[in-house]
């Protein structure tokens, strides 16, 4: 079966993913932006976004890495976007443009159906209401072989370490504060839900913890 994997998941040094907030010109709310600093600094990231320019070495190195392998994504309604409630129309289509760099099936958990988007470049967007655990069946479906990567947002992901579900875990603490906003680990017991450290390297931007689940 394949693996349910998360990579290059953010937080600030008082543990914060995202901070207050969100809207439109604030995708990661208000003041959030730097705790992924680290990544829009990398080649990779940069290359994604149309730019010729970014830093190489083992941070560049590990958002490749969250690439490799994956057949699908799942992600939370609000790193979809801002939007709330029901859909009131088809103008929003997340915020990466015409040619999101997902290039796989994405498949967004939410409250209120939608039909499908399909985008340039392959990633067409699945709106799934009926839980966690349909999408993960849906998104193994779709890619196969390879494995699948969980988005963000913070509460999409602790329903999914809640339940077990993850069996890899790449988390970069970004050396920035935010002092409020959505933790991760509220309500969570990690080592009841039987993860484990297995590695953590640092770089000069961040430091990378891997955690995965013990058989």
């Amino acid at each position: 079966m394949s693996k349910l994997r998360v990579h290059c998941f953010s937080m600030s040094v008082d543990g914060y993913s995202a901070a207050p907030n969100q809207d439109l010109e604030n995708p990661a709310g208000a003041g959030g932006l730097p705790v992924f600093g680290w990544q829009f600094a990398t080649y990779t990231h940069q290359q994604m976004h149309g730019s010729g320019s970014g830093e190489t070495g083992l941070d560049d190195d590990l958002v490749r890495r969250g690439f490799d392998g994956i057949g699908a994504w799942i992600i939370g309604r609000n790193m979809f976007g801002p939007i709330r409630g029901p859909w009131v129309d088809d103008a929003w289509k997340g915020w990466w443009g015409e040619n999101p760099s997902y290039h796989v099936p994405v498949f967004v958990l939410t409250q209120y159906p939608r039909a499908p988007i399909e985008m340039l470049g392959g990633t067409t967007f699945y709106f799934v209401t009926d839980g966690i655990h349909a999408a993960l069946d849906r998104a193994r479906r779709a890619a196969g072989e390879l494995d699948v990567r969980l988005g963000g947002g913070v509460v999409t992901m602790r329903q999914y370490l809640r339940a077990g579900l993850v069996d890899e875990m790449h988390l970069v603490q970004s050396p920035v504060l935010l002092g409020s906003g959505e933790r991760l680990f509220d309500g969570l017991n990690l080592l009841e839900v039987g993860y484990r450290v297995r590695e953590r390297i640092a770089s000069p931007n961040a430091t990378h913890v891997f955690i995965d689940k013990t058989p």
